[in-house]
Parts: structure tokens; sequence; C-alpha cells
């Protein structure tokens, strides 16, 4: 059991998946300069595309290229869905107690929430808000401080290592989703379980700011 009074999601890999379009996308991208592929996608996940951009092409005009990519990403949701309980676990949480802190664009994650019939925030982070992505702590203290909670008062769930790091930088508790990565790539995380199937939220007795976070668990310690 973990407790928290507030909780931040990634999107992508946690709430939406949507590799199938992010591998199209920059494996084409890649593709049209000369770029290896597996390399490119190696930086893609969790990361704000503009940052992707920046360390496998650093010859480029990374706010032109991220224009590109952002475009084809928006417009190719083909293969797009719900993570599995994801729709039932934020819909178990009190709304000023959570929140999205994700590496797309505004526009970006609204065609996908919206995309999947998922509700996205007015209040989520995204990548523009922050000058500074993943793996930096920049956006989860945004986000913490965005829902008037202390750092030490959030749970993070993530499904990349970045995602983590950022978290952990942040002081916060995290948990890792194998929907993306193998568990053991998501070691640094307190948790790692499957999906958001397999949380279960109860606010806590006798003060509605307390959210307790029951886990099931699909990896022992020992497995991560």
């Amino acid at each position: 059991m973990l407790s928290c009074r507030a909780i931040l999601f990634d999107l992508d890999g946690v709430l939406v998946d949507s590799t199938p379009a992010v591998e199209r996308v920059w494996k084409g991208w890649a593709r049209e300069h000369g770029l290896d592929p597996d390399y490119v996608i190696q930086w893609a996940h969790g990361r704000r595309s503009i940052e992707t951009i920046r360390r496998v092409a650093p010859e480029m005009d990374a706010a032109k290229e991220n224009l590109k990519v952002e475009r084809q990403e928006i417009e190719d949701l083909d293969g797009v869905r719900a993570i599995e309980g994801a729709a039932e676990l934020i819909a178990s949480l009190p709304p000023d107690h959570w929140t999205v802190v994700t590496s797309a664009t505004r526009e970006l994650a609204k065609a996908r929430m919206g995309y999947v019939h998922l509700p996205l925030p007015e209040n989520a982070v995204t990548a523009e808000m922050v000058e500074r992505g993943k793996p930096n702590p920049e956006p989860y203290l945004k986000g913490a401080s965005i829902l008037g909670f202390a750092p030490a008062e959030c749970l993070v769930i993530e499904d990349t290592a970045a995602g983590i790091a950022a978290a952990k930088s942040a002081g916060m508790q995290a948990v890792g989703l194998t929907t993306t990565y193998p568990a053991h790539e998501l070691r640094e995380a307190d948790v790692v379980v499957r999906s958001c199937a397999d949380i279960r939220v109860e606010i806590g007795s006798g003060d509605e700011d307390s959210l307790t976070l029951r886990l099931y668990f699909e990896y022992s310690p020992a497995e991560v």
C-alpha cells in the first residue's frame, strides 16, 4: 500500500497506448533524414519530441523538425487506444487531486485523449509549459505546484525510465507500468505493475485530502 494526496499521470503508455503511432511517425522521420530508426526510437518514448531531435540529430533545426513531427503525430491516431483500467482509475479520483504531466504538447495530448474518450484536465502540464523535459524533475514539480501539493505528497504513474527518474528527482513516489518497457528497465520505481488495471484507489477515512493507493502486484521486487 502506498499513500499520497495527489496523483500525477504520464499520458502515453500510462493512460493512452500510442506506441504504434509513435513508432510509425518517428521511424518514418528517421528514414527521411537517413537516421537509424531503432536508435531514434530509443530516445523517442517519454521525452519531448524537440529533445529527442536534439539528441539524435543535433545538426538539425530542432524547432522546425519538431513542428513536422508533432503534426504527423496529431494526424496519425491509427491504433491509439486507452490503456486497460485507465478510465476507471481516473474516474475514482477526486478531480482536484490528479492531473496529467506529459511530454506531448497540449494539442497532441488533446488529440490522443479525445480519440480514446478520456478527459484531459485543464491544468495538465504539457511540453510547451516547461523549459526542461523529463528526466528533469521540472514537469512533475510544476504539476505538484499547480495542484497545490508538496512534492512529497504526490505519486507519479509512469512507463519509462526517464519519467521515473524525473519523479524520483522531484522527491515523489513512482509507480512503473510495464506497458512500454520490461520491469527491469523501471527498477527505480517504488512499485512496478502491469497497467492501470492493477491499481485501486481508496479515499482515506477521516481526511478527505488523503488518498490511499492499493496496488496489486504483477512483479515482486526480486523479479524487478
